[in-house]
C-alpha cells in the first residue's frame, strides 16, 4: 500500500485560494478558501475562512465556514463559526462556538 504523505502549512504562510490535499494536511497558517482533503488538522494559529471537507477534521484556531466530515474534533483553542455536518462530532472544554450541527448515520 502506498505511504500516506502529510502537507504542512505553518503560522507565516496566506493563501489566497481552494486547497486540495489527497491524504492529510496541517495547518497553522492564513486560507481564505475551500480546504478539501482526507484528514485535516488546524492548529492555534491557523484563521480559514471557508469550508472544510474531510473525512477527519481536528480543529483549532479560528474558522469560518461550513464543516463537512465523518469525524470533527474541536480542540479547546478552536473559534468555529458555520454549520457542522459529521457522523461524530467531539468539543474540548474552552472552545468558542458559534454552530449549527447535523449529525448523520
Amino acid at each position: 500500500m502506498a505511504e500516506e504523505k502529510t502537507s504542512t502549512l505553518l503560522s507565516d504562510v496566506s493563501i489566497e485560494g481552494d486547497l486540495i490535499e489527497k491524504d492529510k494536511i496541517i495547518l497553522d497558517a492564513k486560507i481564505n478558501g475551500d480546504i478539501k482533503a482526507n484528514e485535516i488538522q488546524t492548529h492555534s494559529k491557523s484563521n480559514i475562512l471557508g469550508n472544510i471537507t474531510s473525512k477527519e477534521a481536528s480543529l483549532g484556531g479560528k474558522i469560518k465556514g461550513n464543516i463537512n466530515s465523518d469525524r470533527i474534533k474541536i480542540r479547546s483553542t478552536a473559534e468555529v463559526e458555520g454549520v457542522l455536518s459529521q457522523k461524530t462530532l467531539s468539543i474540548e472544554e474552552g472552545a468558542v462556538l458559534k454552530i449549527k450541527a447535523n449529525t448523520s448515520k
